[in-house]
């Protein structure tokens, strides 16, 4: 499996390419893109069970412009979201929430997504790396663990996630997981990023010195590494939650259980739910007009 991650990765000329190239090879591939430039670009792509859009959407309208400072965001994204799966491509979400984010408004937003035709859905609570131009909204480890027990217990039949089943509940609360900091890596141009492509350590010129070099005891949460305190992200913790599966009897059977019986019926995260009161922010600050929009500012919209 290969993931190209954004931003939007359909800036690159060479894109289409690329693309069919990893198709050819039959290794999946997810991009992952901001999709503003989807709609324009999918003609230019195959539909193939190989190739997924993962578009980042991060809630509804109000939430995701708020989340990407850019008014108009929301909207883009699901036209992509809808030509893509008109056009017979396979379309996954990504949504990354911080605080602030309403449980309620997040619900709704998945039952609306499943509507669009995404095959499933990806998410995961925002971390705070230090180049983030705001460092105010992040999620801490408890304030997490509350907001996803509100929003994925007493789960609808009809919601799909493109998860680990043991990660959701480790953001439930419901399993202690420790990071697998090397799980995703992460090449560029620059080379293989120490040690995880939240955090820039320096780069490995290949994959052998990557995991012969770092220092992997300094990080995740364990470690006592300031910067892994309130981490709970897909990267590190995804790839742990597949590693409890498949590492006993009892983590494959617990992982059947999860998927076979996954409402996880709560009154108590009814109760949260109920008595959510959103949070209010600020005016929303536009970073580019879709006048004056450059390649950059296309490719910081959304991250992954």
């Amino acid at each position: 499996m290969v993931a190209i991650p954004g931003g939007e990765p359909l800036l690159h000329p060479q894109m289409p390419e690329i693309v069919a190239g990893l198709v050819a090879r039959k290794k999946y591939v997810y991009m992952c893109t901001n999709a503003l430039l989807l709609k324009e670009k999918l003609h230019l792509f195959k539909p193939s069970k190989y190739l997924s859009f993962s578009v980042h959407v991060d809630g509804q309208r109000e939430h995701h412009d708020f989340s990407v400072c850019r008014e108009g965001g929301y909207d883009i994204a699901m036209e992509g979201v809808h030509a893509a799966v008109a056009a017979g491509f396979r379309v996954t979400t990504n949504t990354t929430l911080f605080d602030g984010a309403d449980p309620n408004s997040v619900r709704a937003h998945f039952d609306e997504l499943m509507v669009a035709g995404v095959e499933s859905m990806m998410v995961s609570p925002g971390y705070t790396y230090d180049k983030a131009p705001d460092q105010k909204h992040f999620l801490g480890r408890a304030r997490s663990k509350k907001m996803f027990r509100a929003i994925l217990s007493n789960r609808k039949k009809t919601w799909r996630f493109n998860a680990s089943p043991i990660f959701m509940e480790f953001l439930m609360g419901k399993k202690d997981l420790t990071c697998t900091p090397w799980g995703m890596p992460t090449f560029s141009i620059f080379g293989w990023q120490k040690p995880c492509y939240l955090l820039q350590d320096g780069y490995a010129d290949s994959f052998k010195e990557l995991m012969e070099t770092v220092e992997w005891q300094n990080y995740g949460t364990e470690s006592g590494n300031p910067r892994c305190a309130n981490c709970m992200v897909h990267s590190g913790y995804e790839a742990s939650g597949v590693n409890y599966t498949f590492g006993s009897v009892t983590g494959l059977l617990q992982t059947a259980k999860a998927i076979f019986f996954s409402t996880y019926e709560d009154e108590g995260a009814q109760k949260i739910l109920n008595e959510w009161k959103p949070a209010s922010h600020g005016p929303l600050v536009q970073i580019a007009s879709p006048a004056t929009q450059t390649a950059a500012s296309l490719q910081e919209v959304s991250g992954d």
